[in-house]
């Protein structure tokens, strides 16, 4: 009974949030299959000015048949373009067609039309993995960006892309909604711009109905993605960024409304820009906090130098400087702290959209430290997609620089991409010092244990040392002691060490010296950990584990330092 109980809990708080158009086409999903449709060819737009070259892919073809996604090779001759020889991404990554905009994508100029013939052969309209809207959307966007960079559609390429449009505009998802809406928006303005005629015009029409709407919702005033991934963030910087270089190239004239578009979408860039350096360390490249890695999204600096070549450049921070400083981000939430050698990236952000938390980590209050331009701590990183035990242990709370209380997430994360109760940020506030930067919030993930307790936790950094206070509290007065089990985990990179000098001392060493680590209080031990900087991939590395057992209030100082 107990067991049903929670099931139901689970599944209450997790659909409570939808909105109601993702049940309605949930369930309008589930009666109605529309059939692919085969329409007349269609002309191409004569380019109105030049094409802009946008980000290049890394390459993930070789000639005759080998792919190689996240980690895993693959021959065309014996996996073919679906089945159980490959999991979903691995599928999906095969339809996208991203080898097509690789750097030296020129070179395999031959292969890639008889690749394309391919998989028109053998994907008929509607059926299979490469049909579904997400990777429809992403191969309509790629096939065009090759065609606009020089290499041309074959007749029957053409056709088929057509009748790729033609079926995105009767499987949009609005049961989804987020970037997979977008990036299906995406795909119909391409198709909609690429081709001449009336239907055209209607797919770019539908495209910018539902940009108008999602791009103001999705896209924070601080410039984030609504969806708190640096990583899908720079994906959404590198659509907003597409369409308007399809725009410059291919808009007809006059289009208002286009124009009105497209001037939107350039104002949102600087912040976008902005937001990505913000989330970045010194290495060049994004935090991991919520579904975040290496290696999917294009490096920041790639993206930073596709928007230089449209003319585009990043707000002005207003914030860290070469000389330090601190910003809290007042729409997503996260806050950059620097002092002396120091980077400190932290997560005082809401889980992220209530309707669609499908990319969430319980990482309340967790953070990741760059030291002398090097990372330190960090949060676990994202390898696996899916419903597996590994999947679910990496959005986990445990496998995040931050507390866990008696074992149990800070919001319960479930499935592959599922969310129940949510852990709401509490009081975040920024205080900057002379000598020092000062950042503290709660949040009230652990509400439903005994005692309802809150976890506040304060960063004070300085140049050369940080400060990570923790507490677990309850706030009801007057209310029996309750007993609890605190742990504070502190994830380190694999180039740091880590060796214990006793219950509450350990020294890291690394590539530019130690860090001295004490703890005020429980037992600090050091144990095998992994981080997974990358799909595929499973680095093994070395964690801090503070634990602290007893009644609320329960407190714990962690102090690390280093030569400045």
């Amino acid at each position: 009974m107990e067991k049903t109980l929670k099931k139901v809990s689970r599944y209450w708080h997790t659909l409570r949030h939808l909105k109601a158009e993702q049940i309605l086409f949930q369930l309008w999903r589930r009666v109605w299959h529309p059939k692919a449709r085969r329409g007349v060819a269609l002309s191409e737009r004569a380019p109105a000015s030049v094409w802009t070259a946008p980000i290049p892919t890394r390459a993930s073809f070789a000639p005759p048949d080998r792919f190689e996604f996240l980690g895993q090779a693959g021959h065309l001759s014996e996996l073919g373009w679906d089945g159980a020889g490959r999991d979903k991404l691995w599928r999906y990554n095969q339809h996208y067609f991203g080898d097509l905009l690789a750097a030296d994508a020129a070179q395999r100029s031959q292969a890639h039309h008889a690749l394309i013939a391919d998989w028109i052969a053998a994907n008929p309209p509607g059926q299979g993995t490469g049909w579904e809207p997400y990777p429809t959307s992403l191969r309509i966007v790629a096939w065009i960006k090759w065609a606009l960079a020089g290499q041309g559609l074959s007749d029957a390429a053409r056709a088929s892309l057509a009748d790729q449009a033609r079926w995105l505009t009767r499987n949009l998802e609005r049961h989804i909604l987020g970037n997979h809406l977008l990036a299906n928006a995406k795909a119909l303005v391409f198709a909609g711009l690429y081709f001449e005629g009336p239907e055209a015009r209607n797919w770019r029409r539908l495209g910018l109905r539902i940009l108008d709407r999602e791009i103001p919702e999705q896209i924070l005033p601080d410039g984030g993605h609504f969806e708190l991934s640096p990583m899908y963030h720079i994906v959404m910087l590198e659509d907003v960024l597409d369409l308007i270089n399809l725009t410059r190239c291919l808009a007809p004239v006059p289009d208002a409304p286009l124009a009105r578009a497209v001037a939107q979408w350039e104002a949102r860039v600087p912040d976008m820009l902005r937001w990505m350096a913000l989330l970045s360390h010194p290495d060049g490249e994004i935090a991991f906090f919520n579904d975040a890695t290496i290696g999917i999204a294009p490096p920041p600096a790639a993206a930073r130098a596709y928007a230089a070549r449209l003319g585009l450049s990043p707000a002005e921070t207003g914030g860290p400087g070469p000389e330090g400083g601190a910003l809290r981000l007042p729409d997503s939430g996260y806050a950059r702290l620097e002092c002396g050698p120091a980077v400190l990236l932290a997560d005082t952000a809401p889980v992220g959209p209530d309707y669609l938390p499908g990319h969430a980590h319980a990482d309340s209050l967790s953070f990741e430290l760059s030291l002398k331009g090097r990372r330190l701590i960090v949060n676990s990183g994202t390898s696996v997609y899916g419903s597996g035990a590994e999947r679910l242990r990496q959005r986990g709370t445990e496998a995040h620089s931050t507390l866990v209380l008696d074992g149990e997430d800070s919001s319960e994360v479930w499935g592959g991409f599922r969310v129940a109760r949510r852990a709401r940020i509490l009081d975040p506030r920024l205080e900057r010092h002379a000598d020092r930067l000062m950042l503290e919030a709660g949040h009230d993930g652990y509400a439903r244990l005994p005692g309802a307790p809150r976890h506040h936790r304060q960063w004070e950094l300085r140049d050369d040392s940080l400060l990570v206070r923790d507490r677990v509290h309850s706030p009801r007065k007057g209310s029996l002691p309750t007993h609890h089990r605190a742990e504070v985990i502190f994830l380190l990179t694999p180039e740091w060490q880590a060796q214990s000098l006793s219950a509450r001392n350990a020294r890291l060493t690394g590539p530019d010296g130690n860090v001295q680590v004490a703890t005020s209080a429980g037992t600090l031990l050091v144990e095998p950990g992994s981080w997974h900087p990358g799909f595929g991939r499973h680095e093994p590395c070395t964690r801090l584990r503070v634990q602290l057992e007893g009644a609320l209030p329960l407190d714990i100082e962690t102090r690390l330092t280093w030569e400045p």
